[in-house]
């Protein structure tokens, strides 16, 4: 075996590529110590500080770094991480002997810190008195750049309460559970919380579900678990991001009892994911049903008034800094009309934007917006939705099975799921009315149209069963 020093630059190409797909929050926390230890034929060896880290990287990227090394040296075939030694310094190894690594020491949290400050520079800048940092925040998601609509109003509201509440006031909403689809600006709410409220002086603990599992298991190899314990229990506010990424049984207890520990102080907890807390298969029962028990606010994907505001507001955002810069009222038009999907493509769409104009000197009009967004548009095109996922969606929203929506019950459990069903596949499949009859158990085209008819007026009359359908939309558009 021996290393190659020219392997180095694919090596920093390949960080530079996860950086981008991962977010700096999560590559700082799994690959900023990984290192390009030898490529020995057709396998890359890497070396890590811990056999946490090790094992971790084996269940959870092998494969995404094992494709990233067959696109550059394409001759990889297999991936093999190993521990480093720890030797001290000015010491070395007596021949004949093997040095092993020193108990791990406690790893502190990465603090939280301004967009660009190196992780040491934050964990100097935002630890907290107990010693506690969480994960990065933004500078930039605050309240004050949260564009408001109405998919989103109750969420900023409940948020704004929460940040706004002093040390000692009742606690309203505990936990305050936000759930919402990728890019809708749920971690924005919870950063501008911790944001303001940092600022009134309260001890504010902000982590991703992946960096509370570290942290913990890092502490336990460390023997060092009781104090980690203690010190999370007492601060004023904890909000947990990515709560969909909680793995662990014991991880799972020790949140638990740490929620548990937290309302019953009278202490605020808020909580983001990508599903209610009912879906999250892999999270244990008793830490669902405690969240269930707070306030759960969905937030919904954005409708064309707000998509506007969104790209007007980070237009006007790239205008201070680029005075220069021209973006007309009919180029935001077409944005907000063609980019549908989430703010966080909204924000893409303008950033490609900015750079074509910079790069190029392009002026933005419509033909360059067309030209310089194809590619997002094409990803973003409409999911072909079949007959047979939207019973199954619909068969485990409403807790029935899919022998129920074909059968001849007449309850209204049965009815209503099914009726849901036969509207969704006439909204979202290009099947005809008597082709969706045969679907559901043979039934005649005009059991179909009443059933299509009947939902649509339901949807009218009543908001609250429209958002509901258009939450089973989105579920068959993911």
């Amino acid at each position: 075996m021996s290393t190659i020093p020219p392997g180095r630059d694919e090596w920093d190409r390949i960080k530079t590529r996860l950086r981008a797909e991962l977010g700096e929050d999560v590559f700082s926390s799994w690959f900023a110590r990984v290192e390009l230890a030898a490529i020995d034929g057709d396998t890359v060896h890497l070396s890590v500080p811990t056999r946490f880290l090790k094992n971790w990287l084996q269940s959870r990227y092998r494969d995404r770094l094992l494709a990233l090394f067959g696109e550059s040296f394409g001759t990889v075939r297999q991936i093999e991480f190993s521990v480093r030694s720890a030797i001290r310094p000015g010491s070395a190894p007596r021949e004949g002997t093997t040095e092993t690594a020193p108990p791990p020491r406690p790893i502190p949290f990465p603090a939280g810190g301004r967009s660009g400050a190196t992780a040491a520079a934050r964990a100097s800048d935002d630890r907290d008195d107990d010693g506690l940092a969480g994960s990065p925040l933004d500078g930039r998601y605050s309240f004050e750049s949260f564009v408001e609509g109405r998919s989103n109003s109750l969420a900023f509201a409940a948020a704004r309460r929460v940040a706004d509440s002093r040390p000692g006031e009742p606690v309203a909403f505990n936990p305050l559970y936000i759930h919402a689809s990728v890019g809708l600006g749920k971690t924005h709410l919870l950063q501008a919380i911790a944001h303001s409220a940092r600022a009134q002086g309260r001890r504010v603990l902000y982590l991703t579900a992946e960096h509370f599992v570290y942290r913990f298991v890092a502490a336990l190899m460390a023997q060092s678990a009781i104090a980690f314990k203690e010190a999370l229990r007492g601060i004023d506010l904890l909000l947990i991001d990515d709560m969909q990424f909680l793995q662990g049984r014991q991880v799972q207890q020790e949140f638990c009892h740490t929620l548990n520990s937290l309302i019953d102080g009278a202490r605020q907890v808020v909580v983001a994911a990508d599903r209610p807390p009912a879906d999250l298969e892999t999270v244990d029962e008793r830490v669902r049903s405690r969240l269930a028990g707070g306030l759960l606010v969905e937030v919904g994907a954005p409708d064309v008034d707000l998509r506007r505001r969104i790209v007007a507001h980070r237009v006007a955002q790239a205008k201070k800094a680029d005075p220069r810069l021209e973006v007309s009222a009919a180029v935001i038009d077409w944005v907000a009309e063609n980019v549908v999907s989430s703010g966080r493509d909204l924000d893409g769409a303008v950033n490609r934007l900015v750079a074509h104009n910079q790069l190029t000197g392009q002026q933005i009009g419509l033909e360059m917006a067309e030209a310089a967004l194809r590619d997002l548009l094409r990803a973003r095109e409409p999911k072909k939705v079949k007959i047979e996922d939207i019973q199954r969606v619909v068969s485990k929203h409403f807790n029935v099975t899919k022998a129920d929506l074909l059968s001849a019950r007449r309850t209204r459990t049965v009815v209503r799921p099914r009726q849901i069903a036969m509207y969704l596949a006439k909204a979202l499949t290009p099947r005809s009315l008597p082709e969706i009859g045969r679907r559901f158990g043979n039934r005649d085209h005009t059991t179909v149209l009443h059933a299509v008819r009947k939902i649509e007026e339901m949807a009218s009359a009543d908001r609250g069963f429209a958002d509901e359908i258009e939450m089973l939309k989105r579920l068959l558009d993911a």
